[in-house]
């Protein structure tokens, strides 16, 4: 019984970050399916959101005129709630303009597109050393989700419970509006054949546009939510990038549930295996990999996906 409450902790822990890293596989996803981009900026696009959320949260009165100490008077957790919107947005801007870039590569060779996002990636990381420095920062969160409490004589930290449920939140939210809504059923069908939807009459550069921005926002959003988790420094979107590619592919190219499923299981891998051996941490996710693509060459829920044809 104790060792199921020590490991408690660890599960928790770990489930929270598993969901997170399925926030933001999701939007690459989502680019790689309806663009057929692998989009080697969304790590730094990650990392900017959670620096213009930074900057958001901590605007001095003079940014905003005679409107200045309003603003600075709000509740910490109202700017916070602020950042957590208007920052995704900021970001999905960005998105847009490199998809306006990226406009020039469709229908070429698939390296073209490599090239260009690892271009923007070292720009955008580039431009967070100029603005914000290299330096360590720090994503100030409101009381109300900080600090811990104890419960069964474990101390536990709110914050983590907070990023697994926004995470939640947030993952159904986007399962709904590509379930429920007709312009997810376009998304999806732009993700199984865009020359199909470009036939019916769909305006393709439009959807592309859409969802390069969509998916770049969710990468921002979750950005926000692991900053005070894991730091903030201009190369953190490495951190995020690697663990959101290996997901795709260990849940299947394409797949939702899959998406979710491979983020759990590898959140609870980095987290289980950092609590009792830290140094294998990060290789156990890539091992995860090697055990589940050896019996499943296309993942756990994968079928055929546009890169195969």
């Amino acid at each position: 019984m104790d060792f199921l409450l020590n490991l408690a902790p660890h599960l928790v822990n770990g489930i929270g970050l598993g969901l997170l890293f399925a926030l933001i596989a999701l939007g690459f996803m989502l680019i790689v399916g309806v663009m057929e981009v692998i989009n080697l900026a969304h790590g730094s696009l990650f990392a900017l959101g959670a620096y213009f959320a930074m900057m958001i949260i901590g605007l001095e009165p003079e940014w905003f005129g005679p409107m200045g100490e309003w603003y600075v008077g709000l509740p910490a957790g109202l700017r916070y709630s602020f950042a957590l919107v208007l920052a995704p947005i900021l970001v999905g801007l960005v998105g847009m303009l490199l998809e306006y870039c990226l406009r020039g590569t469709y229908g070429k060779d698939p390296l073209f597109g490599l090239l260009l996002t690892f271009g923007a990636a070292m720009v955008i990381e580039e431009l967070i050393r100029v603005f914000w420095g290299s330096g360590e920062q720090v994503l100030q969160t409101p009381p109300a989700i900080s600090g811990a409490f104890i419960w069964n004589g474990l101390i536990w930290s709110s914050y983590r419970f907070f990023a697994a449920g926004f995470a939640i939140v947030a993952i159904f939210m986007v399962w709904l509006f590509l379930e429920r809504t007709p312009y997810g059923a376009i998304i999806k069908a732009g993700a199984h054949d865009s020359e199909m939807v470009r036939a019916l009459g769909i305006n393709l550069s439009r959807l592309r546009l859409f969802v390069f921005g969509f998916g770049v926002m969710l990468a921002a959003l979750a950005g926000i939510i692991m900053a005070p988790i894991w730091g903030l420094r201009p190369h953190v979107g490495v951190d995020a990038v690697i663990p959101a590619f290996l997901i795709i592919v260990l849940g299947g190219v394409g797949s939702f549930g899959g998406a979710v499923v491979a983020g759990v299981l590898v959140g609870l891998t980095v987290g289980l295996t950092a609590a009792y051996a830290s140094q294998w941490s990060l290789m156990s996710m890539y091992l995860l990999l090697i055990v589940v693509i050896t019996f499943r060459a296309r993942g756990l829920f994968g079928k055929k996906s546009v890169l195969e044809n």
